[in-house]
């Protein structure tokens, strides 16, 4: 594969997943804009990998985006593929769950994603070309008990690509999804291991998978390996959930 000054922006750049999608960019040599909201992970990130360029930013704020992807194309010097994996939980069962937590999460996961997506595109159709992966989550398929509003998202986001996909094929641009069931990551640690043992045993493969699993997949619909891909959702699950 080669990625190789291919400019990327990566979303959620500081969590376990985002770490290994810059470590692995990072060796393809590509030119990458790493994002997130915690300045002092973003600092140790560029520590770790030199070459990177880094940038504090809150997607939550939507009217900024815009800007924000114009300041990403110039800084990179254009835009070849763009990562969406930023995202929130707020877990709660239904009945308890506020509409201010719902709305939270919807607005990161899926109304960052669209507005994301939607400032990029114009950038790529002037170039001509270009590559989206957002990245899901199994419980987007399969649903999860107190996860209402992150499923929705999740979701939301699969349905989403797919329309994507098919408004700007034309344009040489590809967006498919990469959707990861339960990977090893600060979030997954902090499940008590008696439930974890529980989980570990419904997954065929029988253990969790790495940020380097979902990585690798995400650098193969990044690469033109993939160029005749699209709309597509690849899981990243340990055979947990089959399509």
């Amino acid at each position: 594969m080669n990625l190789k000054n291919k400019k990327v922006i990566i979303t959620g750049s500081t969590g376990g997943i985002g770490n290994s999608l810059v470590k692995k960019f990072s060796e393809g040599e590509s030119k990458i804009l790493a994002t997130g909201t915690n300045e002092e992970k973003l600092n140790k990130l560029k520590n770790d990998f030199k070459d990177i360029q880094i940038e504090k930013f809150n997607l939550a704020d939507h009217s900024k985006i815009d800007s924000f992807i114009d300041l990403a194309n110039n800084k990179l010097g254009g835009l070849d593929i763009l990562i969406n994996n930023a995202g929130i939980n707020l877990d709660s069962l239904t009945i308890r769950l506020t509409e201010e937590n719902w709305k939270k999460v919807l607005d990161i996961n899926l109304t960052s994603t669209f507005l994301m997506c939607k400032s990029a595109i114009k950038k790529m159709i002037k170039n001509k070309s270009g590559k989206i992966i957002n990245i899901t989550s199994i419980v987007g398929h399969t649903g999860n008990f107190g996860q209402t509003n992150y499923s929705a998202s999740k979701a939301g986001i699969v349905a989403f690509s797919k329309s994507l996909a098919l408004e700007y094929a034309k344009k040489n641009i590809n967006i498919n999804c990469v959707s990861p069931g339960f990977i090893k990551t600060e979030m997954t640690d902090k499940i008590p291991e008696e439930y974890k043992a529980k989980l570990i045993g419904r997954i065929p493969a029988g253990d969790l998978g790495t940020g380097d699993d979902v990585s690798n997949c995400v650098a193969f619909l990044a690469s033109d390996m993939a160029n005749y891909i699209n709309g597509e959702t690849i899981h990243v699950n340990g055979g947990m959930y089959m399509a």
